[in-house]
């Protein structure tokens, strides 16, 4: 059912500091799931890295959907996900499994959700979603609002804010993230205008000058944590590698910077750049991992 797209085989035997075990090869790869957004990517390959590196334990990366993650964990066929918005965009899926599943923590804290335009549009022209109604508003945008996944709680909230707002007219174009990225590069070096669906944390704030629209109605919902979630033995099963995820907290300034940096590089690259660059905060995940 979920696709594999990768046994994580990193730098086994070369171990240093006071974290490192040797990898024990017979033990079960930890499943940790994502879909393909570029937050999740970056913070599921740096746990993914640190686990294999200093807990000496296989990581098997398995990328889907988000509503199969919510299953997978729910499931034990997926040990771990580190994607879970809430307490809003996520509600629906979280809903269905939370007596299946046990939180771990936090990863990181505001998350946001909201739609954007680029800051060469005049705020006096747009800066509410309320703004879309004006006639040569919407002339201007086609009627098209861009958007990402049809499972993603995103899409989902996008779709109640277009008819909270009554945006006649518009049409949410749904497609994926990189979909929406494509157009928002095209609309730009083009100076077209365009209202696109995102999220922060993204790299995308990095390397475009862009502007969340005021949400008055609060369609989009407010501040958001992301939680990292397993299924429900794995703190049992895996007692060390639970420590170290339920005290894996980024910053979300430094999360997105490593995001940016993640797409001028790899996002193998970034990783290693971020444990070189944050050693300390390092040292604290990884703390009192015995007992």
């Amino acid at each position: 059912m979920f696709k594999t797209l990768a046994t994580m085989s990193l730098a086994a035997g070369i171990f240093t500091g006071t974290f490192g075990p040797t990898l024990a090869d017979d033990k079960t790869p930890v499943k940790i799931g994502w879909a393909a957004w570029s937050d999740a990517e970056f913070v599921t390959k740096l746990a993914a890295k640190l686990i294999e590196d200093e807990l000496g334990h296989k990581v098997q990366l398995v990328q889907t959907d988000v509503a199969p993650l919510y299953q997978g964990v729910s499931r034990g066929d997926i040990d771990v996900m580190m994607m879970a918005w809430l307490p809003q965009t996520h509600a629906d899926y979280f809903a269905k499994v939370k007596d299946k599943v046990a939180t771990l923590g936090t990863v990181y804290d505001g998350a946001k959700l909201g739609w954007v335009v680029p800051k060469y549009i005049p705020e006096d022209a747009i800066a509410s979603i309320e703004d879309l109604k004006k006639d040569d508003v919407k002339a201007k945008l086609k009627g098209r609002v861009d958007g990402i996944d049809p499972g993603a709680g995103l899409t989902r909230l996008s779709e109640m804010t277009v008819k909270d707002y009554e945006l006649d007219g518009y049409k949410l174009q749904i497609s994926s993230e990189a979909g929406m990225l494509t157009t928002v590069d095209r609309a730009i070096r083009k100076q077209e205008w365009f209202v696109a669906t995102s999220w922060s944390p993204h790299w995308m704030f990095g390397k475009y000058e862009l502007r969340y629209l005021a949400d008055p109605k609060g369609s989009l919902g407010a501040a958001e944590h992301v939680d990292v979630l397993a299924r429900k033995d794995f703190e049992k099963d895996n007692p060390k590698v639970a420590r170290f995820l339920s005290r894996m907290k980024l910053p979300i300034g430094d999360l997105e910077a490593a995001m940016f940096s993640a797409q001028e590089t790899s996002y193998e690259k970034a990783v290693d750049q971020y444990i070189a660059d944050h050693p300390e905060q390092v040292k604290a995940w990884l703390n009192e991992q015995e007992g």
